[in-house]
């Protein structure tokens, strides 16, 4: 996973990560899978998760885009006897997989897998050659295509936003000179242009490339629409009582989290210049602290937890609310339909 730009260590530069299910002591202790239950795994990637929770009695409906997931975890479906299904599948269309009666827990483990990172055609890591992919569903518009077809100004947006990238400008401009010439291919052809631009100084404690990795992959793959989208079918997925437990990696992909359990909290809306407001019923209510993060000694153990966050919420009787992608503050960025044209 790439770290969270403030700080942490990164995945994107590829380094021998192997995968270690994040926070999942914390996980199960605000999941409480058990006997009779239906959990819904909406991130399946390498069956950490899944593992646990069915371990603990429940049964499991497990989720990925990613084709190659899904086949290495037919095993896991074959030895658990009908008691795990594994779809392919976004999870922002996890609605469509949730029994009639509703969910007992929802679980997110948002981003890249190191299983992902430690596939070089996959092309999400700079520090193994590759293709410039980073598509997680292996179709749609790639990373390659944004780099080599966007307006600088879209890729500016992007690199800015996406990634907090200070040198978005500069990057983005180089991007568009040099591809004139030659469109990008690898990841490695980007990572050199960047680290030429930008070059690294003693002080840094990242690649100069990872911050715009990361906003291509997020970009690429609608991670920030798809987070948002995934808690709103939660939302109308989960039964009373019944729990969502998200385990994000970065400052955005938080923030969107953090934000829908403030809305859906219940409390009153309105501000300082619109001092009418309004109590709504709660849909979430939260469990625990606001905020979990690893242990130290997992983070030394692990380093993708140096830079995980969880956050969980307990679902009301209260009714649904409307989804409104409006209450993120998500920027408007430039089409990948058009991209790929």
């Amino acid at each position: 996973m790439v770290a969270n730009p403030g700080g942490g260590s990164s995945d994107a530069g590829g380094g021998p990560v192997r995968h270690i299910p994040v926070l999942l002591a914390e996980v199960l202790a605000a999941l409480e899978p058990g006997a009779g239950k239906v959990i819904l795994d909406g991130t399946f990637g390498a069956g950490g998760y899944t593992t646990a929770i069915l371990r603990a009695g429940a049964d499991v409906v497990a989720l990925d885009r990613d084709p190659t997931a899904i086949a290495a975890g037919q095993a896991l479906v074959a030895a658990h006897g009908g008691h795990l299904t594994l779809h392919h599948t976004q999870f922002s269309h996890l609605a469509d997989y949730a029994p009639e009666g509703g969910l007992d827990g929802v679980v997110l483990d948002i981003g890249v897998s190191s299983m992902q990172i430690d596939e070089a055609e996959r092309g999400f890591s700079f520090q193994k050659n590759g293709p410039l992919d980073m598509r997680m569903s292996g179709t749609g518009v790639s990373a390659a295509d944004v780099v080599n077809r966007a307006k600088v100004g879209d890729l500016i947006r992007i690199f800015g936003f996406l990634g907090e990238e200070k040198q978005a400008g500069r990057i983005a401009r180089a991007i568009e000179k040099r591809r004139a010439k030659e469109p990008f291919q690898t990841t490695r052809d980007l990572a050199g242009l960047i680290e030429i631009v930008t070059p690294r100084k003693a002080k840094d404690k990242i690649h100069p490339a990872t911050r715009v990795f990361q906003a291509l992959r997020v970009f690429v793959n609608d991670e920030l629409g798809e987070l948002a989208q995934a808690l709103f079918a939660a939302e109308q997925s989960l039964k009373p009582g019944g729990r969502l437990v998200v385990v994000t990696f970065h400052s955005l992909e938080d923030r969107i989290v953090k934000k829908f359990f403030s809305e859906r909290s219940g409390k009153a809306a309105g501000s300082r210049h619109l001092p009418m407001v309004h109590e709504r019923a709660a849909t979430f209510e939260p469990i625990g602290k606001p905020m979990v993060v690893a242990s130290e000694a997992e983070a030394e153990i692990n380093p993708r937890a140096r830079s995980a966050k969880l956050r969980a919420g307990l679902r009301t009787i209260a009714p649904a609310e409307r989804p409104d992608m409006s209450i993120f503050d998500l920027p408007d960025l430039a089409s990948l339909e058009k991209i790929g044209v």
